[in-house]
């Protein structure tokens, strides 16, 4: 069974284990119980961690509201190049259906047939 390095990162270190860390002199003051340095330090690396975590999350966000962007653009053009095309359309149905309108109302002159 192998353990992995992500969860004994992830684990807070422990008191023996912090002062094992330190010099000699600050073991011997760690050792009569002088401590609020290791809980200032405790502190601080929670506090680091979750700044980092945050910059994560914001990171991510940015990202995201970034390609939402992009993909807002690229439609809002695709729906002015239709808006164009139905435009040109509908110019070329008005011509066409003025042409026709004028060609059925000039309609040739009755012959004398009656």
């Amino acid at each position: 069974m192998t353990t992995s390095s992500a969860s004994e990162a992830s684990r807070p270190m422990t008191r023996s284990e912090w002062v094992s860390t330190l010099p000699p002199w600050r073991r011997l003051l760690a050792m009569l119980n002088w401590r609020p340095v290791y809980d200032i330090e405790l502190e601080t690396e929670q506090l680091r961690t979750r700044s980092l975590e945050s910059e994560k999350r914001t990171k991510q966000l940015e990202s995201e509201f970034e390609l939402r962007e992009l993909e807002r653009d690229r439609r809002l053009k695709l729906l002015e190049i239709e808006n164009k095309r139905l435009a040109e359309l509908e110019s070329r149905l008005d011509d066409a259906l003025l042409l026709n309108a004028d060609s059925s109302s000039q309609t040739p002159p009755a012959t004398g047939s009656n």
